[in-house]
């Protein structure tokens, strides 16, 4: 079916008076509708503006406290720990990010964790902030959702949990940046309610049941991970003889990095102690490594665009299927998407517009080309 295109301007200045409306200071939420958009030019629907909806719900039931402060709570010379107020975790993790950027260009490698968070959108907007500036950027993060079914079991436990790398290649390159951006489930939770969305069937492995049976129908697929007490997403590979022992364990890794680490919560034990209103105390961390103190400057960058030629130069199974690298087609759809829109599916701008209409914003949504 086709979608009507949106400019990435307007996108930024509606989610911008939304979250205005409801509270979010001036500069947080300029920071958080640019990152929330940001994430649908790079082509992951599910974690842009369509968050808007999940996060009215959330605001609503009390769990979101969009005018608190992120606060620093002990700063060394190579780590920073932040509180983020409980709010949407997107300006305390740029924050973060850059802070910890900061600190490794003095230092040659920082860790700055958050903890007292929320979701953040795309773990991998975090760690390009690192490689924009020639350091390698490295972001884990705990979730809020009980979502992952683990391999062997029959109901979920873990969250989508993600990791992003980010790793810089030479000024001017023909090659982009090395960004590796992925949940440690098969799929994200949200790019089912996207195919629910769309009304688009959602791929065999990517949702069980509580028996292991794969849920494929699109609304029913969305309500077993988002409603249903059994079954959810399965570990990145699928099942045991895909190796989704591998995807179990790194969210796990993600959880105790990103989470544990900093004072974050473990969704099923916080569950267990505190109610639905209270905060999830999601945490996230950020790493950022300085190339320059392992090497000479430069080198790092050049080594790492010849092994970039050389995979882009491997001879492909299908030649109208070229072999690319991580971060390659969110490139490439950043780049059309600018020239062309982003695509909204109608069901989702409805839902965006009564969202604008509940906070007393002004709808500001504007197609592809559209004069204000």
């Amino acid at each position: 079916m086709a979608e009507n295109r949106y400019s990435a301007d307007s996108l930024r200045t509606q989610a911008e008076t939304i979250l205005t409306a409801w509270g979010m200071p001036g500069e947080p939420a300029r920071i958080t509708a640019a990152l929330m958009v940001e994430a649908d030019l790079l082509g992951v629907d599910s974690h842009g503006i369509s968050m808007l909806v999940q996060y009215e719900t959330m605001l609503r039931n009390g769990r979101l406290k969009l005018d608190a402060p992120c606060r620093v709570l002990r700063e060394g010379p190579a780590t920073a720990l932040l509180d983020g107020g409980a709010g949407l975790g997107h300006a305390v993790s740029a924050r973060a990010m850059q802070l910890a950027v900061d600190k490794a260009r003095a230092i040659g490698i920082a860790l700055v964790g958050v903890r007292n968070s929320h979701h953040f959108g795309t773990a991998g907007v975090y760690a390009r902030i690192a490689s924009r500036q020639g350091l390698i950027g490295l972001v884990t993060s705990s979730a809020q959702g009980i979502l992952l079914v683990p391999t062997r079991a029959a109901g979920s436990v873990l969250g989508t949990n993600p990791i992003a790398f980010a790793a810089p290649v030479s000024a001017g390159s023909r090659n982009t940046d090395f960004v590796l951006d992925m949940a440690t489930t098969t799929a994200a939770a949200n790019r089912v309610k996207v195919k629910a969305l769309r009304g688009q069937a959602v791929p065999a492995g990517w949702v069980v049941d509580g028996q292991g049976a794969p849920v494929t129908e699109p609304q029913a697929a969305r309500a077993q991970v988002f409603e249903r007490p059994d079954g959810g997403l399965t570990p990145l590979g699928g099942s045991p003889d895909g190796g989704s022992h591998k995807g179990y364990g790194l969210s796990l890794l993600a959880q105790v990095l990103g989470g544990t680490l900093n004072g974050g919560a473990f969704a099923p034990l916080h569950k267990r102690h505190h109610g639905p209103s209270d905060p999830a105390n999601v945490g996230h961390s950020f790493i950022a490594i300085d190339p320059s103190f392992f090497g000479e400057p430069g080198d790092f960058q050049r080594d790492l665009d010849d092994i970039l030629d050389l995979l882009h130069a491997t001879p492909p199974a299908d030649p109208a299927a070229p072999v690319l690298v991580p971060g390659d087609p969110e490139e490439t759809t950043r780049a059309e998407r600018l020239r062309h829109g982003v695509p909204l599916p109608e069901a989702l701008v409805q839902q965006i517009r009564e969202v604008s209409r509940r906070a007393g914003a002004p709808d500001r949504l504007l197609k592809f080309g559209e004069a204000a």
